[in-house]
């Protein structure tokens, strides 16, 4: 069978705030399938004004904490992008990207199943690296 790709509505651009971009990534995100031991943080981290466009930058901090290990040694970052234009009609959806730590591949969300095992492997090669040294 053929695997439907979840989004959500996301807001105009006259309708945009920080915190609504923020809950907007929250709502996205509950929509991976991702077992719920997964814990998530988001954070607002900075806007970027560009001539014909303006950015939001967020993060989205993963970790899997255990009750033998309820202080995670290492987390996954996906970081997220909002895009407002000041060319297009304010009225028209806002373009979001993300892309996860130590990859430079952008994602769209109408575009991509998001994948439990790219944090898994964030995480795993982390803790390989923390052996190492």
């Amino acid at each position: 069978t053929e695997y439907v790709i979840k989004n959500i509505q996301w807001t105009t651009g006259n309708n945009f705030t920080v915190e609504r971009g923020r809950q907007q990534i929250e709502e996205y995100i509950s929509t991976w399938e991702v077992h719920e031991s997964w814990l998530h943080w988001s954070e607002f981290l900075q806007e970027e004004e560009l001539k014909y466009s303006k950015k939001y930058h967020y993060r989205v901090c993963w970790s899997m904490p255990t009750r033998r290990k309820p202080i995670p040694r290492a987390t996954a970052s996906v970081y997220f992008v909002i895009e407002i234009s000041k060319v297009k009609p304010a009225t028209l959806p806002v373009e979001v990207f993300f892309t996860l730590e130590s990859s430079r591949l952008i994602h769209r969300p109408e575009q991509c199943r998001f994948r439990e095992k790219w944090l898994k492997d964030i995480i795993e090669s982390k803790m390989i690296l923390m052996e190492r040294l």
